[in-house]
C-alpha cells in the first residue's frame, strides 16, 4: 500500500516552494487562537455558572455560528480576496469576544451569553482554509498537494497541542477570562499580519477568466463535498466530546490543571500521525484510504468511556488522535480533486465549519451527559458521532470519486467520443 518517501516530493521540497514562507509564518501565528476559543469559553462560563451543561451550550453556540458563517466567509474570500474578508472580520471578532467576556464576568443571564456567542463564533477567521487555498493555488495538479495537506494537518494539530494548554494555563493560573482575552489579542494581531500577505492569496474569482459569464460554482453543489462535510462533522464530535469530557474528568479526579496536558496528548497523537501521512508515498487512492482510516477512528473511540485512570485515558486519547489525522488529511486532499479552483476556499471552509459544528454538538451533548451521569459518559459522544458518520460514508462512498475518474471507468480504456466535423 505504501512505499518510501523517495518516490515522491516531501516536506523539504514543499517548504522550498517560492513564496511559501511569506504566508506560512503569519498563518501559523494567526491560527493559534482557533483552538483556544471553545475551551476558553467553556472554562470561563463554567467558572461563572458552575455548570458544564451551560458552559457547553454557550461554547456550542459559538461553534454553530462559526460553522454556519464560515462557508459564507470562504465564498466571499474566493470572490473578493482573502484580505478583503479577513481585515474587518478580525476586528469584529475581537470586539465580540470582549463583549462575551464582560457579560460572563458580570453574571449575565444565559440568553445574553448565547446572543454574544453568535458574533464571536461567526467572526472567527478561517486562517486554515485560507492557507490551504494558497497551497492549492500554487500547487494545482502537483504531487506536492498531498504533502501540503499533511503539512497543514500537522500545523493544525500543533495548534491544538498549544492552544488548549495555553488557554487552560491562563484560565487556571492567571484569571478565568485570561484565555479568551489572549485569544482575541492573538486573533487580531495574527489576522492582520496574515492579511498583509496579498501576493500569495489566490486570484479573486470575480477577476478570473471564467467569471466573465457570471456563472459561479458553489462548493456545496459537489456531492463529494457534502459527504466529506458529514465525515468532518463526525470528527468534530470527537474534538468537542473529548474537550468537555477531559475537562470534567480531570476536575472529577481532583487535577483540573492537567486538562491541557491530557488534551495535548490527544492532539499530539493527531500531529504524529499527520507527520507520518506526509512522509509515506501512498499508492492507494485517497477515497480508499478514507474508507480504511475512518473505521479505525470509530474503533479507537470505543473504549474511552470505560477509562477510569489518568494515564490510561491519556494513552487512549493519544490513540484516538493517531486515528484522526489520516481521515482529516485525506478529506482535505480530496477537495483538490473534487472542487474547481474558484470554489476551493469555500469548500475548505465547509469542511472546517463542519468540524466546528460537530465540535459544538459534541460539547453540548457531552456537557448534558456529564451533568446528569458523570464525566465518563461524555466519552460516548465521540463514539456515537463517528459511528453515524461512518454509516453515511459507506452508503455514499461513490460520491468521493472525482468526475474524471468515474467517466474514464464508465467509458473504458481506448474509448473515443464522436467529434462533429465541419
Amino acid at each position: 500500500m505504501a512505499s518510501t518517501v523517495n518516490e515522491r516530493p516531501g516536506y523539504g521540497q514543499l517548504l522550498r516552494t517560492p513564496g511559501a514562507w511569506t504566508f506560512l509564518l503569519p498563518g501559523f501565528l494567526a491560527r493559534q487562537p482557533f483552538a483556544m476559543l471553545t475551551i476558553g469559553i467553556l472554562l470561563l462560563v463554567n467558572d461563572t455558572t458552575g455548570s458544564y451543561g451551560t458552559a457547553g451550550t454557550v461554547s456550542a453556540t459559538a461553534g454553530v455560528a462559526m460553522a454556519l458563517f464560515a462557508p459564507q466567509s470562504g465564498k466571499l474570500a474566493d470572490r473578493f480576496g482573502q484580505a478583503a474578508v479577513l481585515i474587518p472580520g478580525v476586528v469584529v471578532h475581537a470586539a465580540a469576544i470582549s463583549l462575551l467576556t464582560v457579560l460572563a464576568l458580570s453574571d449575565a443571564p444565559l440568553w445574553a451569553l448565547l446572543v454574544a456567542a453568535v458574533p464571536a463564533g461567526a467572526s472567527t477567521p478561517q486562517i486554515g482554509p485560507m492557507v490551504r487555498a494558497r497551497w492549492a493555488s500554487k500547487l494545482d495538479g502537483s504531487p506536492l498537494m498531498s504533502t501540503a495537506a499533511a503539512f497543514e494537518s500537522v500545523t493544525d494539530e500543533f495548534t491544538f497541542v498549544i492552544g488548549p494548554v495555553l488557554a487552560t494555563a491562563l484560565c487556571t493560573g492567571v484569571h478565568p477570562a485570561a484565555g479568551l482575552v489572549a485569544e482575541a489579542v492573538l486573533t487580531l494581531a495574527g489576522g492582520l499580519l496574515f492579511a498583509t500577505q496579498r501576493r500569495t492569496q489566490p486570484q479573486p474569482s470575480r477577476a478570473a477568466a471564467g467569471a466573465a459569464e457570471g456563472k459561479r460554482v458553489s462548493a456545496l453543489s459537489v456531492p463529494g463535498v457534502r459527504v466529506l462535510a458529514i465525515v468532518m462533522l463526525g470528527i468534530g464530535t470527537v474534538f468537542g466530546g473529548m474537550q468537555v469530557s477531559m475537562t470534567a474528568f480531570t476536575k472529577e479526579m481532583g487535577e483540573p490543571g492537567l486538562n491541557g496536558l491530557m488534551y495535548g496528548a490527544f492532539a499530539a497523537g493527531n500531529m504524529i500521525a499527520g507527520i507520518a501521512c506526509g512522509v509515506i508515498a501512498w499508492k492507494t487512492s485517497p477515497q480508499r484510504r478514507l474508507l480504511l482510516a475512518y473505521p479505525l477512528l470509530v474503533l479507537a473511540t470505543t473504549p474511552l468511556w470505560a477509562a477510569h485512570h489518568m494515564v490510561l485515558l491519556g494513552a487512549l486519547g493519544m490513540a484516538v488522535g493517531l486515528c484522526i489525522a489520516p481521515s482529516l488529511i485525506t478529506g482535505y486532499t480530496l477537495v483538490e480533486k473534487l472542487v474547481p479552483a474558484g470554489a476551493r476556499t469555500e469548500a475548505f471552509t465547509w469542511l472546517t465549519g463542519a468540524v466546528g459544528l460537530g465540535q459544538a454538538a459534541g460539547a453540548t451533548v457531552g456537557g448534558r451527559l456529564i451533568d446528569s451521569h458523570g464525566a465518563s459518559t461524555g466519552f460516548l459522544v465521540p463514539l456515537g458521532g463517528t459511528a453515524v458518520a461512518l454509516l453515511v460514508l459507506l452508503v455514499l462512498r461513490k460520491a468521493l470519486t472525482p468526475r474524471s475518474e468515474s467517466v474514464v471507468a464508465a467509458r473504458g480504456v481506448g474509448h473515443r467520443e464522436a467529434v462533429p466535423v465541419d
